[in-house]
């Protein structure tokens, strides 16, 4: 009888499992179709943002800090005009330097997706660096080949909170 039980109880989680994924896929698989708007920030943190073309190189005299846009190492977002499963991302090589510290790459992404290993922000030496923007975005005619060496970003650098601990990466 405890052997029936058991047989029972475990076919009829593995059918809800099943029911559950099934819900996930639904959820998780309608197309997602780019219009030409892009996110919105406030007005408040379009004053903080920093702009780099390209290989350009500033030094941040409010951070003690030099910052390089080094480049795109990948943009997967999707292209305006064209229906897609996945968003996508792009994600950029940005090399911070503090008048202290050696210089280190940071890779921030558009999207915040931990399992892929995309992060929007990056700690460095008491300062969060976000990724705010990227352009231009790709269309169906220019892709992101195409786009090599006209990307242009939008950081945000705020200073870290001390509570979490480490003020240096």
């Amino acid at each position: 009888m405890l052997h029936k039980t058991l047989l029972f109880s475990l076919g009829l989680l593995t059918l809800a499992n099943c029911n559950a994924q099934k819900e996930t896929k639904k959820t998780s698989g309608t197309p997602i179709t780019h219009n030409n708007s892009h996110p919105t920030k406030t007005a408040q943190n379009k004053i903080n943002v920093i702009y780099f073309n390209e290989g350009e190189n500033k030094f941040l005299k409010e951070y003690d800090m030099n910052v390089t846009f080094k480049g795109i190492s990948e943009d997967s977002r999707c292209p305006q005009g064209v229906n897609c499963i996945w968003i996508g991302a792009a994600v950029a090589q940005v090399e911070v330097m503090g008048t202290t510290t050696r210089p280190m790459t940071l890779s921030l992404s558009t999207i915040e997706k931990a399992d892929r290993n995309y992060h929007q922000s990056e700690y460095f030496n008491g300062y969060t660096i976000s990724l705010a923007e990227v352009t231009p975005y790709p269309t169906s005619e220019k892709d992101s080949k195409a786009l090599q060496g006209k990307y242009r970003i939008g950081i945000i650098i705020s200073k870290e909170d001390l509570k979490n601990g480490s003020t240096t990466k």
